[in-house]
């Protein structure tokens, strides 16, 4: 029922934009603490207690780190070829919340399950992790594709850095909660020492869950649920998605601001999401943390990634508004441009850094753009779409390019890291994506559509 309350909240309304903005605050965490913070550690943690640097998967051995990148790129491939069906399903049933809830309870079940993760079952715990990849990212297909619907293109740009701003903040809270029961596990009952750490970790992967599916009702309860048509799903309308996203191709060749747009974004945004997936995993491998430093449960090492990761967080939300100021002033492309330098000059500095002091410094860096770079594409994009009532099938569009890039970056990093065994390597590499993404950007028209 609480869709037909829609009807007092009228596209560009304030509670109605805060709604929308709200979800970056409910579903972030899984962002933070599963992708970026907690989990990586429990997962290398898992393989230094064990004695193991690989495990046996599909009868060969592979080491622990590109195992990680695989899955995460074969969730991202997932992704990119569900997003243009269910979008196709969304639009015809005409109720696109409907799959957005679907895939963020999918996402938080199974952030649940993570509490179970062992390497005696990699297949079984790798699903979980899995599944909860694709819930995150699947139903940010349907959240980014409300943004045309809700916003203004004069309230985009604002509206966008503040969901990003919530995300942060929100899931910073979580993270510290955790942070301090993983340092702390005798102050909640779990004991003292290495297992009651890594059981605290576990825990931690059920608060989340429980944190994302929570905060999302006040979002689902205000979006639009979108009027109903009655038809049935036929199995014309399942690959309806990809005649619509042949039909968004095709309609490119008619806006060359938003097709050369696209084509800079698949690159840099490619660079970008493999530095926010693999930064973790980066710090707890190169960088010498302690004496001994070696030993992945070493407290100094928990801490200092964490911390690391906070720092990201809290930057972000500063780069977030001043990237929202900056595209205001000079424009949405040259703000860009400047930032994608700015990226390919970490991945430059990230090959050399080996104290923590100079990983925090690199993870200051990456704060103050990580969140200016991800809301100020989101916008852009919002910006260069034609006049259409189907902004569905344009942002899965967007989706699924993003989400290609990503597969894309996370085999090319996995297959570079298993074959050099060193993943300053992957990174280094990524200076090449940066540097063609700027070029890319360099071509796009200057002047926004009116």
């Amino acid at each position: 029922m609480a869709a037909f309350f829609m009807a007092n909240l009228n596209k560009g309304s304030k509670k109605l934009l805060n709604a929308w903005a709200f979800y970056d605050w409910a579903n972030s965490v899984y962002s933070l603490v599963i992708a970026s913070a907690v989990f990586p550690i429990f997962y290398q943690a898992l393989f230094s207690s064990a004695g193991v640097e690989t495990v046996t998967v599909f009868g060969g051995e592979i080491r622990s780190t590109p195992l990680i990148s695989y899955t995460t790129a074969a969730a991202f491939l997932t992704v990119s070829v569900l997003s243009p069906i269910l979008s196709g399903i969304a639009d015809y049933v005409g109720n696109k919340k409907v799959f957005m809830q679907f895939f963020c309870y999918l996402g938080s079940v199974s952030c649940i399950a993570l509490y179970f993760f062992d390497l005696d079952h990699i297949y079984l715990s790798l699903t979980f992790y899995y599944f909860g990849l694709i819930g995150f990212w699947a139903s940010l297909v349907f959240y980014n594709s409300y943004l045309p619907d809700i916003a203004f293109k004069e309230q985009q740009d604002s509206i966008s850095a503040k969901g990003f701003s919530m995300g942060y903040i929100g899931s910073v809270i979580l993270l510290i909660f955790n942070l301090i029961m993983v340092l702390n596990p005798q102050w909640f009952g779990l004991g003292e020492g290495d297992e009651a750490s890594m059981k605290a970790m576990r825990i931690s992967f059920i608060t989340v869950g429980i944190w994302w599916m929570s905060f999302s009702q006040y979002t689902f309860f205000h979006l639009p649920k979108g009027v109903s048509s009655g038809h049935k799903v036929t199995r014309r309308v399942i690959f309806n998605g990809f005649k619509e996203l042949r039909g968004v191709y095709n309609s490119l060749s008619e806006n060359i601001r938003l097709k050369r747009y696209l084509g800079a974004f698949f690159v840099y945004s490619m660079a970008v999401q493999t530095v926010m997936l693999v930064a973790t995993y980066f710090g707890e491998k190169e960088i010498c943390w302690c004496e001994g430093c070696e030993d992945i449960s070493c407290s100094e090492k928990t801490i200092g990634l964490i911390l690391s990761i906070l720092i990201i967080q809290l930057v972000a939300v500063l780069g977030a508004y001043l990237t929202s100021r900056a595209s205001f002033k000079y424009g949405n492309i040259p703000t860009l441009i400047v930032i994608n330098i700015i990226w390919l000059a970490i991945c430059v500095v990230a090959f050399f850094i080996e104290t923590p002091f100079q990983f925090y410094s690199t993870a200051g860096a990456v704060g103050l753009v990580m969140g200016g770079i991800q809301a100020l594409s989101r916008s852009t994009y919002s910006k260069f779409l034609p006049q259409t009532e189907d902004t569905t099938s344009f942002f899965s569009f967007y989706d699924v390019a993003e989400k290609i890039g990503i597969v894309v970056g996370m085999i090319i990093y996995g297959f570079i890291d298993q074959i050099t065994g060193s993943m300053r390597n992957s990174v280094l590499f990524l200076v090449l994506f940066f540097a063609t993404g700027v070029i890319l950007l360099l071509r796009v028209p200057k002047n926004l559509p009116e």
